[in-house]
């Protein structure tokens, strides 16, 4: 039998309700700068995956990641889930920062093609989300993942359903 180093990773969060109840109240650019000025907090998922570095200007959003071992599937590389995360999380923001005060939105669809695998030794990950075309109650965006060296990763494209936020979804 092998024997293995465990390793142990510790992480906190703010309630997430808190900053949700900020969702509708600002336009979706305003929501996504104050959380990057650290004025709400950011949503668990971004603590959980170790997501850093978020910039939003209208319908153009950038994260970054670092790679980590806790990253990793079976295979010894990122898995494709961490990888889809952060597509989705681009292209989602681009729209959402495109939408008024009292607009939200839902993924309808994430079209994921994995191109490159990405390891601990791939660095810093930068993913690129833009809106394509935004109508009255879809929009389409795509995200763009590339590594230091600015070779294409992967590619998303993400259709969003949009609704006023006092109407049932």
């Amino acid at each position: 039998m092998t024997q293995t180093q465990d390793r142990s990773r510790t992480f906190s969060w703010s309630d997430p309700l808190a900053g949700a109840a900020h969702v509708g109240q600002r336009s979706g650019l305003e929501l996504l700068r104050a959380m990057i000025a650290g004025e709400l907090a950011a949503p668990p998922i971004m603590h959980l995956i170790d997501m850093a570095r978020m910039a939003a200007d209208e319908g153009r959003v950038t994260v970054e990641l670092v790679p980590q071992e806790f990253h990793y599937n079976p295979l010894g590389t990122v898995h494709g889930g961490v990888i889809s995360t952060l597509l989705d999380t681009a292209a989602g923001c681009a729209v959402h920062s495109t939408l008024p005060a009292g607009v939200g939105y839902t993924s309808l669809d994430l079209n994921v093609k994995f191109l490159r695998p990405v390891t601990v030794d791939s660095g810093r990950l930068r993913c690129a989300g833009t809106v394509l075309q935004r109508g009255r109650r879809t929009a389409l965006a795509e995200a763009r993942l590339t590594d230091t060296k600015d070779r294409l990763i992967a590619h998303a494209t993400s259709s969003c359903l949009l609704f006023p936020l006092d109407a049932p979804v």
